[in-house]
């Protein structure tokens, strides 16, 4: 029997600290989101001008799935991260908005805040999504590591615009089988 959803958890792996995103963490994970290099292949290539950063984090807040994670060893901010779209007759969820500081891509970190989430996820959902913009192969190439796979592709309206994104999935049997 699955548990009742939980969308902000606090999760502790290895090196992260993961906690539900409050209001007190506005300038900390802005911060880490001013690199433009970090939003290359996004689809809001801007994400890191202020205007643009103020309607991210405020619908994060709003979504009531955002999560911060921070090294366990030193408490700065790294990462970010969300559940949302969360189905509670289909027992599905996504996992996206993740945004990892650059000093932390091919160390590590996004897989263990994906196993983090979905290990978490998986006591009560029976699927997860990504949502992923089609060109953008960094997080394509993230998402199929950790075994989701290819469901099918479609556009997300992004400021009015039809963005093509993959929508990729997990099973909850899948991720306790393997």
């Amino acid at each position: 029997m699955l548990l009742p959803a939980d969308l902000q958890p606090h999760l502790k792996g290895p090196t992260l600290v993961v906690t539900p995103l409050q209001e007190s963490d506005r300038e900390p994970l802005y911060a880490l989101m001013q690199d433009p290099t970090l939003w290359e292949q996004h689809p809001d290539r801007y994400r890191y001008r202020r205007d643009r950063y103020e309607v991210f984090f405020d619908g994060a807040m709003a979504s009531g799935g955002a999560l911060i994670a921070c090294q366990q060893d030193t408490g700065q901010v790294i990462a970010a991260s969300r559940y949302y779209e969360w189905s509670p007759d289909a027992q599905e969820v996504a996992i996206g908005y993740t945004v990892i500081h650059k000093s932390h891509w091919g160390d590590g970190t996004n897989t263990e805040l994906k196993h983090l989430m979905l290990n978490h996820a998986f006591t009560w959902a029976n699927a997860v999504w990504f949502h992923v913009a089609a060109d953008n192969y960094r997080s394509r190439r993230a998402v199929e590591k950790l075994g989701a796979e290819s469901a099918f592709e479609g556009a997300k309206e992004m400021a009015g615009i039809a963005v093509p994104y993959v929508y990729y999935r997990i099973s909850r049997k899948f991720w306790l089988a393997r």
